[in-house]
């Protein structure tokens, strides 16, 4: 990885100290500075059409602009082709760093290869670049939040451990759904090997749209076959769920699970359409990476003490810890956070039926 890692062990767990001799010379753009003066720092985002990257995005860019650097960022609206033009933008800007949430993290390994050739080095952005030299990985723990949503449910089933099941998957072209999927088939197994929990319908919702999950929601509720939970892989695909079975008069009566703790999906906890999700500490990860980046752009050292697999190598990695939210604790951690408001969490719920503020 020539001059643009330090790797270093401390203690017993594996840190690594990254971009203290961060090789500035072979950046073949600008110097990665604006008119101003300021260190320029590089996002390419995947989409901007959910709630939930429109916040990563504001938290990211005021995060730079505190630590006096500037963000560029280019969104590409979930295609591959779109992607790779916005990092080729973003290179061709003169940014330090990269930062990349990818549509495809397959497809990414290629935007990877083009930075290291200009001298920036790439962080991917709460999903895993494949195959490539990735620089650092910052991230949740995505096969803990798949076992998380799974071990909820089966705890959750109106008979604990078994029971029929839907279950929803996220997009294929993201490895972080392939993550989750494979934490929840870790809890999972058991049950399905013994035949106490049964999988009536399963599919893949195409680029994570909740129209995509109401249509594998209705394909399992046109079968007739009764089920008592949807373990959906996050908030989006199971409002798209919770649709379909609002249509069919079963809302309310079959679990579903769910990822983000987006405000919708906290509404709908609160009203008990949705009985789960995970939140992940967004202005964690959004200012954490900002941070991280304005460290590797002025080549001072960053510490990571995970590393994950990309299938090429061990890529150093930060991982931040996640929460289950559920009607019980919802003030406690989302609220209490400020992630959402109390008032925007309960709006349609009577003042008399909520929850204490605490």
């Amino acid at each position: 990885m020539n001059m643009r890692n330090i790797l270093m062990l401390v203690s017993m767990v594996i840190s690594v100290i990254i971009g203290a001799a961060i090789a500035h010379g072979g950046h073949t753009g600008s110097s990665g500075a604006v008119p101003s003066g300021k260190v320029l720092i590089g996002l390419s985002l995947d989409t901007l059409k959910e709630a939930r990257w429109q916040g990563d995005r504001d938290l990211f860019v005021n995060q730079c602009k505190s630590l006096g650097a500037e963000a560029r960022v280019e969104s590409a609206n979930s295609d591959d082709s779109q992607q790779m033009k916005d990092v080729q933008s973003l290179l061709t800007a003169g940014v330090r760093v990269l930062v990349i949430v990818p549509h495809d993290g397959v497809a990414m390994a290629k935007a990877v290869e083009l930075a290291h050739q200009a001298g920036v080095p790439v962080i991917a952005y709460d999903r895993l670049i494949k195959n490539s030299d990735l620089d650092l990985y910052m991230s949740f723990d995505n096969v803990k939040v798949g076992a998380m949503q799974a071990q909820y449910l089966v705890d959750h089933l109106p008979t604990p451990g078994k029971g029929s099941i839907v279950r929803i998957y996220g997009a294929p072209t993201d490895n972080n759904a392939k993550l989750f999927k494979q934490g929840q088939d870790q809890v999972l197994k058991p049950y399905i090997d013994r035949g106490d929990i049964k999988v009536i319908h399963e599919d893949w919702a195409e680029d994570w749209k909740p129209e995509n999950a109401k249509k594998i929601m209705n394909s399992a509720i046109t079968k007739g076959a009764a089920f008592d939970a949807v373990l959906a892989s996050n908030d989006g695909t199971a409002g798209g769920a919770i649709q379909a079975l609002t249509e069919a008069n079963m809302a309310g009566k079959v679990l579903v699970t769910g990822q983000d703790a987006e405000l919708p999906a906290c509404q709908r906890i609160a009203s008990g359409t949705q009985a789960m999700t995970i939140y992940k500490p967004l202005k964690s990860l959004a200012t954490g990476a900002a941070e991280t980046a304005v460290k590797m752009a002025t080549g001072k050292p960053v510490i990571a003490r995970d590393t994950t697999d990309n299938g090429k190598e061990q890529v150093p990695s930060v991982l931040f810890d996640v929460v289950v939210v559920t009607k019980d604790n919802i003030v406690d951690s989302v609220v209490k956070d400020g992630f959402h408001g109390y008032d925007e969490i309960y709006s349609a719920i009577p003042a008399d039926k909520r929850p204490a503020k605490s």
